[in-house]
């Protein structure tokens, strides 16, 4: 039995992840997908840069994959999220791994369409499969809708499945508030956290 890792912000979730997670179905009996999370204490932190919580982004796949994938929690940074750096030497980033793998049995790889993030996955021994970067990304859709709520042309919901136009709809107010505020996040090693709860 083989399991695929896929570790991914999708937010939100795109028809570019749409097309990945299908290849990735025919390609191993169980698809893990786990969108990441940045909890302070027991906060989830959200930003412009990651507007949609754990609970919203699972509804968006399973309005598309149903239980056909397996979706946890397990890809979740608590505060202080400096202290998984520096890579291999923070013990968090160990557990980080170990959480990662929780119910993985048999053959596994990860898939990434990054380069910097398979390199990072490779450091972690989660033998990382790099595929094809897609040219719809979650942030170029972000900009969009964002766009939107400023009264700009936009047709960010031609990126998205139907499902995921009609969540976000239903959360428009989360648009609505980041729209309007600075983006607060910080980007190390090719990957972004919040700045709320980096430090604490």
């Amino acid at each position: 039995m083989t399991t695929i890792l896929y570790l991914a912000h999708l937010n939100p979730l795109t028809n570019a992840h749409i097309e990945i997670i299908n290849q990735l179905k025919g390609d191993a009996e169980i698809v893990k997908v786990m969108p990441v999370i940045f909890k302070l204490g027991k906060k989830e932190v959200t930003s412009k840069s990651f507007p949609f919580n754990f609970e919203i982004r699972k509804k968006m796949i399973e309005s598309v994959f149903g239980d056909s994938v397996l979706i946890t929690d397990d890809y979740t940074f608590n505060a202080p999220f400096k202290k998984y750096l520096p890579p291999l030497l923070s013990l968090k980033s160990w557990k980080l791994r170990k959480k990662i793998l929780t119910g993985v049995k048999g053959n596994y790889y990860s898939y990434t369409g990054d380069k910097a993030e398979g390199y990072m996955l490779k450091l972690y021994r989660l033998k990382p499969k790099i595929g094809e970067r897609r040219l719809l990304s979650a942030a170029s859709v972000k900009e969009k809708m964002y766009d939107a709520v400023l009264g700009k042309k936009s047709n960010w919901k031609e990126d998205v499945p139907e499902s995921v136009g009609k969540i976000i709809d239903e959360n428009w107010d989360i648009i609505e508030k980041y729209s309007r505020i600075e983006d607060k996040t910080r980007r190390v090693l090719g990957m972004k956290f919040p700045v709320e709860g980096w430090s604490e």
